[in-house]
């Protein structure tokens, strides 16, 4: 209770910018008026957090008054909860930025609820390393998976334990490679951050644990040809002692995406593992709106019972644009205010660039807009350059990474008619490898490969227009999809 109390007060200090203007002091206690007897809270191993918020039970509400009149000593009419409430929020930290911190051992976020518990359910797990052990977690978007990751990689690690963090998405692991580097030799860092396709040839509990992020993008084969291994899920229970995966089912955006929770199971019963499964609720992105996100879940995956987005822009900015150009000039300024802010779209236009390097591969409103994707130049490190805020990311450069504002340009393979939502994966590039296989399930099972597009088309517009902490720009191509997006 006294480190549920004081990650909130640490909450309200990093991120309430109204607690610094106005000099508000924020201190934190626990009041358990159901309990008498508080010695087992008061042993020395919790002394760090009783230290910082101090226990009452419901024996000492006389302390307890005492303690809450020395720090406020009068009423005030509510103004400073409403100050909190309409605060504006502070600049943001990225797990990138704090990465190095993190892996040194520095505590540069504060775990809340689930995710304290999580990890230290994690910790408990690793005390004994005799049977083999799986844990789930599923997490939606900005709930803290990476954030969590990450901490348990410093703490396994730090404590001489043979762990490594591993993702397929090769647009993070480029990122936190960028950022170490400096901080340990390249050597160093390449073992603690791997692909997924790492592990084919790994011996049995080769690894004391092995963290995966974004679970859900786990394939079968491994290899550029996904010709090696039997299925990477089985392989990376097989080669550690505990195996930690973060998935969140709805992030699934490629045609070989074959991660889910249900195959996580059968591979851990087939290998004797014990499996341990949790959820992450809290949100942290998307300004902390939950509302938000349902709204877009509703957006995309249940349109007839769509509800108004009507969220504090002060929290989280969301805007609809009719111009691209002026919604890439509005990331633009955003970008030049210190707020990292990037443009990303749907594959739905090839990249005629990577061979004419002058041409635009994105040209909207009769060659009114025109841009360039990001992956001639920049590739996986395109959200960390500066310059490439000209440049547009797509799905493959942007999952699992985040930005302050993303300004989203929706293709024509999301469109509105006759009422309802039309997935068209026609409509994507053909140079978009995440739909390669697609047409070939299509001739064999036409149902199948319907229900397939619409799938990986809608997660992936879920997933980048999740991408902002602060605040989401939207334009559709198709222009009722934006009449529809507008009135909601």
């Amino acid at each position: 209770p006294s480190y549920q109390a004081w990650s909130y007060a640490q909450l309200l200090t990093d991120f309430a910018l109204v607690v610094d203007q106005q000099n508000i002091a924020v201190t934190a206690c626990a009041f358990l008026h159901n309990m008498a007897d508080k010695s087992e809270l008061e042993i020395a191993h919790y002394a760090s957090y009783t230290q910082k918020a101090p226990i009452f039970t419901g024996l000492e509400g006389h302390s307890f008054q005492q303690y809450i009149s020395t720090r406020i000593s009068s009423g005030d009419g509510g103004e400073t909860i409403q100050m909190l409430d309409q605060s504006e929020v502070a600049p943001s930290k990225s797990l990138a930025d704090a990465l190095s911190a993190m892996i040194a051992g520095n505590a540069e976020f504060t775990l809340l609820d689930e995710q304290k518990v999580i990890y230290e359910q994690c910790l408990q797990m690793a005390q004994d390393l005799s049977g083999k052990q799986v844990m789930i977690v599923d997490g939606g978007p900005g709930t803290g998976k990476s954030v969590l990751a990450i901490n348990l990689l410093s703490k396994f690690t730090n404590n001489q334990l043979n762990a490594r963090y591993v993702t397929k998405n090769a647009a993070p692991r480029a990122v936190y490679e960028a950022r170490l580097t400096g901080h340990l030799k390249k050597s160093r860092i390449s073992t603690l951050f791997t692909g997924s396709g790492s592990f084919v040839a790994t011996n049995p509990n080769e690894y004391d644990m092995l963290i995966v992020d974004e679970a859900h993008r786990l394939g079968l084969k491994s290899g550029l040809y996904r010709n090696l291994g039997e299925n990477q899920i089985k392989e990376i229970i097989n080669g550690s002692k505990l195996s930690i995966f973060f998935i969140d089912e709805l992030q699934k955006i490629h045609f070989h995406d074959a991660g889910s929770k249900a195959m996580i199971r059968t591979m851990a019963e087939q290998l004797g593992a014990e499996v341990t499964e949790t959820n992450l609720v809290s949100q942290f992105r998307c300004g902390g709106s939950n509302e938000f996100l349902s709204w877009l879940d509703t957006l995309l995956y249940d349109t007839d019972n769509l509800l108004p987005f009507s969220e504090d822009p002060k929290k989280f900015e969301f805007k609809v644009f009719d111009d691209p150009a002026e919604m890439h000039e509005a990331i633009r300024e955003k970008n030049a205010q210190g707020e990292k802010s990037r443009m990303v779209a749907g594959y739905c236009w090839d990249w005629v660039s990577k061979k004419q390097k002058h041409l635009n591969d994105i040209v909207l409103d009769n060659g009114a807009y025109g841009a360039q994707w990001n992956l001639t130049e920049h590739g996986s490190l395109w959200i960390e350059r500066e310059d490439s805020i000209s440049e547009i990311g797509c799905i493959h450069t942007c999952q699992g990474l985040e930005v302050d504002y993303i300004g989203v340009i929706i293709g024509p393979d999301l469109r509105f008619e006759n009422e309802e939502l039309i997935c068209d994966v026609s409509q994507r590039s053909k140079m978009d490898a995440s739909i390669k296989g697609i047409k070939k399930m299509g001739r064999e099972d036409p149902e199948k490969a319907a229900a397939l597009g619409r799938e990986l088309i809608l997660n992936t517009y879920r997933t980048l227009m999740t991408r902002g902490m602060k605040g989401c720009y939207v334009y559709c191509t198709d222009p009722t999809l934006r009449s529809v997006i507008r009135k909601s």
